[in-house]
């Protein structure tokens, strides 16, 4: 078989070879991907104060987070495998209401996400290296190397990329798991199902869950799916394997910040701050605990976490957005060869997100963000994993899907499991903006 993309023994675009193939590690690819690019600085912070607030009694709820996105990232790469079709193809089958959600929830969610990934990737390099430049300086430095890196690799260079990456976070979150010593009889306690005994402990722990690993990065998973060359149901056992490997490690990462919070600051009575200025406080904590080289080590690892996220969704979305251009001029089914053949990456659609991703979101570096758009961006963000459950469960459920590859009753429980509970928080998100000053 001849080697679309430099990475795995897939038939050529146009191949119809769909044998099975063994599940191998040497295959593995996407699910390093989309884990580094969901578990953002974000997810470890949320992740860390949760320690911090009840110790180890929330680690049951970290773990059924990474299940959840188990079944969301395997129905996306199923549907991508068993009908030879992308997602966005599958949605715009649905209706027209679907590409005027996602047309929305692209352009308002990646200008804001842009300046808060810009940000974040800069706030590690600011703290090691402080006399450098400013934040904004060293933001805008982070954007155009994630745009220039996106622009001219191909799947191929990204991946390997990404998978150094990764490595890096490994290790510096599981040497942190280490260098804090946890207390293991409480963490096996911790595997129990209880909740903490405080107000609005439900939705704190359904907020946990929700938050472990990814948002329209599980939709992305199955564009990643065909990058790397697998088109179709041959590679089912495949994508399976690579998308258990995708959380497991992500498990990882947020297991090991846990305990991070459970010990160094829920026993110390520390509070740190929500959002990515909890990750530059920390850096100070395990300065004076542990020394400046643990810190810089840590804050090393929180660029490689925040960088990961930001390239990811610069490849991951813009993929998406090159498949919904096509699909809106052409009025055709969309098939994963063509993303397998890297013609969607070579596209001016693909490089015009990049773009919007990219320099528009600079202004809101240098002059805030503007309260109405945070309001809308707050609220879509909530809206899309309910969107993409429920749509999932509605595409593997129908003459859509080949018969043999359709949803079984698991698939459709933890499917829906996961469409209510991300319900449940968009309720919340939605509740809790300030509509009165909206308006």
């Amino acid at each position: 078989m001849a080697d679309t993309t430099g990475n795995t023994a897939a038939p050529q675009v146009g191949e119809t070879d769909s044998g099975p193939r063994k599940s191998s590690w040497r295959y593995i690819g996407p699910g390093i991907v989309v884990a580094a690019t969901g578990v953002g600085a974000g997810d470890l912070v949320a992740t860390l104060i949760a320690g911090s607030n009840f110790g180890y009694t929330l680690l049951w709820a970290a773990i059924i987070g990474c299940l959840v996105k188990i079944s969301l990232a395997e129905a996306a790469g199923r549907w991508h495998l068993s009908t030879g079709r992308t997602l966005f193809d599958g949605w715009a089958s649905l209706g027209r209401w679907t590409t005027w959600f996602f047309v929305v929830y692209a352009v308002i969610w990646g200008f804001v996400y842009g300046a808060a990934a810009m940000s974040s990737s800069a706030l590690p390099l600011q703290a090691l290296f402080p006399d450098v430049m400013d934040l904004e300086w060293w933001a805008i430095a982070c954007g155009l190397v994630g745009l220039a890196f996106v622009w001219f690799n191909k799947y191929e260079v990204f991946e390997k990329v990404m998978t150094v990456l990764v490595g890096v976070m490994f290790v510096v979150t599981v040497y942190l798991a280490i260098r804090v010593t946890p207390n293991l009889p409480d963490a096996f306690a911790g595997l129990l199902p209880v909740l903490p005994d405080e107000k609005d402990s439900i939705l704190n722990t359904l907020g946990l869950i929700g938050g472990v690993g990814g948002t329209i990065t599980l939709a992305a998973y199955g564009y990643w799916v065909n990058a790397k060359g697998w088109t179709n149901t041959g590679w089912m056992k495949v994508m399976r394997l690579d998308n258990r490997v995708a959380y497991a490690t992500t498990g990882i990462f947020v297991v090991a910040m846990l305990f991070v919070g459970a010990e160094l600051l829920h026993s110390a009575n520390i509070a740190i701050a929500s959002g990515d200025k909890g990750l530059i406080q920390l850096g100070d904590i395990l300065a004076d605990e542990y020394g400046t080289a643990t810190a810089k080590f840590f804050l090393i690892g929180f660029f490689a976490t925040s960088f990961t996220s930001l390239i990811g969704v610069w490849h991951g979305v813009s993929l998406m957005f090159a498949d919904f251009v096509a699909r809106y001029r052409t009025r055709r089914e969309l098939k994963g060869e063509e993303v397998a053949s890297g013609a969607r990456e070579r596209s001016w659609p693909f490089r015009a997100y990049l773009l919007w991703l990219t320099f528009p979101p600079i202004v809101l570096l240098f002059q805030g963000q503007p309260f109405r758009l945070i309001i809308l961006y707050g609220v879509l963000g909530a809206a899309f994993l309910p969107f993409l459950a429920g749509t999932l469960i509605w595409l593997l459920n129908s003459s859509r899907t080949p018969r043999e590859w359709r949803n079984g009753p698991v698939s459709n429980v933890m499917l829906a499991i996961a469409g209510l509970l991300f319900l449940v928080l968009c309720v919340k998100q939605v509740w809790d903006q300030p509509w009165s000053e909206f308006f």
